[in-house]
């Protein structure tokens, strides 16, 4: 029987990484795997990459890999390479060393565990590293998935919530997230598999860690001043452990609001991470109306 622990999507949060190992170094393990996003919304993914690199560790590739190489290479939008609404992925890209660059660019779509071949692991679905899945996503839809592969367990990161659900003859993982984790709880996310052939079950695990030093770190490299309302968004990210960036993106869009720093104080002082974001929107969409 197999035992593997799986984390992902640590985004350049060194003390969560290492809070993490430390606790996988105390238990018997067969095989870690990472499900990517080493980089990109934190401001150490060198260190990170070095760190896994160091450990060993296989990875596939995330999507904020993708991301940044592109600002490296000049394959991003030719107009995010100047906007000040990128100035932080253009740092992030920028603090990576060429051979943590070159790491992360080989890095493959897809891993099947060594020590349990039919264990696929993936950073968002089989089909996309941008496509996620959560405790939202129907049957249906999850159905659709895990019918893109023959392996029975299929495990998957990205959209930064936890989910374990069996849907016809496959379980589908999703590990949640070391560095930034959307369910409330701030600590770091992983998880053990623990199984062979048809039989497998999953045991989350939650790790504390020191968040003020993650938050000092945030300072101390520059990527709070250099990285303008993404690092702050970042930062009340990793505080509250609930999404802030994506939904700024949303409210900013629909109230046609600039990308500026008193759009962020608004929007902080509006926001409430625990409602639901549609409701949100369509309130301020509404207040919209109403004042013209």
């Amino acid at each position: 029987m197999a035992r593997i622990a799986i984390l992902a999507d640590i985004h350049g949060n060194i003390p969560a990484l290492e809070a993490v190992l430390d606790d996988i170094a105390r238990r018997r393990l067969d095989e870690v795997l990472v499900g990517g996003d080493l980089v990109g919304r934190g401001p150490e993914g060198g260190a990170v990459v070095r760190r896994v690199r160091a450990a060993g560790l296989r990875s596939v590739r995330g999507n904020h890999e993708e991301y940044l190489l592109d600002f490296r290479t000049g394959r991003a939008n030719p107009a995010w390479m100047k906007s000040p609404d990128w100035v932080s992925a253009r740092w992030m890209a920028a603090e990576l060393a060429q051979d943590e660059a070159d790491f992360i660019d080989a890095l493959p779509p897809a891993l099947t565990a060594i020590s349990a071949p039919e264990l696929r692991l993936v950073h968002g679905t089989p089909r996309s590293n941008r496509e996620g899945v959560g405790p939202w996503t129907s049957d249906a839809l999850l159905a659709e998935i895990a019918a893109l592969g023959d392996e029975r367990v299929l495990v998957c990161a990205h959209t930064h919530r936890p989910m374990a659900r069996s849907i016809n003859d496959t379980y589908v993982v999703n590990v949640g997230s070391v560095g930034l984790p959307f369910s409330g709880d701030p600590r770091a996310h992983y998880v053990i598999f623990e199984g062979e052939g048809d039989r497998w079950r999953s045991e989350p695990v939650l790790v504390p860690y020191d968040r003020e030093e993650t938050l000092a770190r945030y300072r101390s490299t520059g990527f709070l001043e250099a990285g303008g309302v993404v690092a702050r968004l970042l930062a009340a990210e990793l505080r509250t452990a609930r999404s802030h960036l994506v939904p700024f993106l949303q409210w900013i869009d629909a109230v046609g609001r600039p990308h500026d720093e008193v759009s962020l104080a608004d929007f902080l002082a509006r926001y409430e991470p625990e409602g639901s974001l549609r409701a949100f929107l369509r309130q301020e969409r509404a207040a919209i109306g109403q004042r013209e």
